[in-house]
């Protein structure tokens, strides 16, 4: 498929599933082909994050298994769009890989759309690119943003910063969408000839 059409999504085991899914299916819809990356190519064991009366915090449960396509030493840039990062568990440890900070950055320094939704914000923090930029992101993850100079927003869902988009959870996919479609159309604008 045309490199204008693909958008990359990084995640791996403890993803959350209804953010990979729901990110795969509309991109799909629209035209897109989603590639998932992940540390090797394997079955990922997603999970669900839910919120629950009584509870402090969201609960885990066991989520759907899911295929990734691509490792992340097979990434290359210049084939992708955009990079979207789904959150769940994941982000938590894929911050920590070298990789994925390379593959943040490049989309970045190419000028490229970097979307972000909940914990998967955690990945643009490592990378250093919340520095002085308005971010949404999952309230226990509002200390990370902070403390590496982000300005975290509420009460809005989802905001767009420059090339960075980035939503609080998957109940703000209905905001963080619409300004992910509403960007990709952007960047479709200026590579349509004439």
């Amino acid at each position: 498929m045309n490199p204008d059409k693909k958008i990359l999504i990084i995640t791996g085991d403890a993803g959350e599933s209804f953010e990979i899914l729901y990110a795969t299916h509309r991109l799909r819809e629209a035209g897109f082909e989603p590639v998932i990356a992940a540390p090797a190519v394997k079955a990922m064991n997603l999970v669900i994050h839910d919120f629950e009366p009584g509870w402090d915090t969201y609960v885990e449960r066991k989520g759907y298994i899911v295929e990734s396509q691509i490792s992340f030493d097979e990434v290359d840039t210049d084939e992708y769009r955009a990079v979207l990062f789904p959150g769940g568990r994941a982000p938590e440890y894929l911050r920590n890989d070298l990789r994925v900070i390379r593959i943040t950055k490049e989309f970045y320094d190419r000028g490229k759309y970097v979307f972000a939704i909940c914990h998967g914000v955690q990945i643009l923090v490592t990378a250093g690119l919340v520095d002085k930029r308005k971010i949404a992101c999952y309230e226990h993850v509002k200390f990370e943003v902070e403390c590496c100079g982000g300005i975290y927003v509420t009460p809005d869902e989802a905001v767009k910063d420059g090339r960075i988009v980035t939503g609080k959870t998957w109940q703000s996919h209905p905001e963080f969408y619409k300004i992910v479609f509403n960007c990709l159309k952007e960047t479709e604008k200026a590579i349509m000839p004439g």
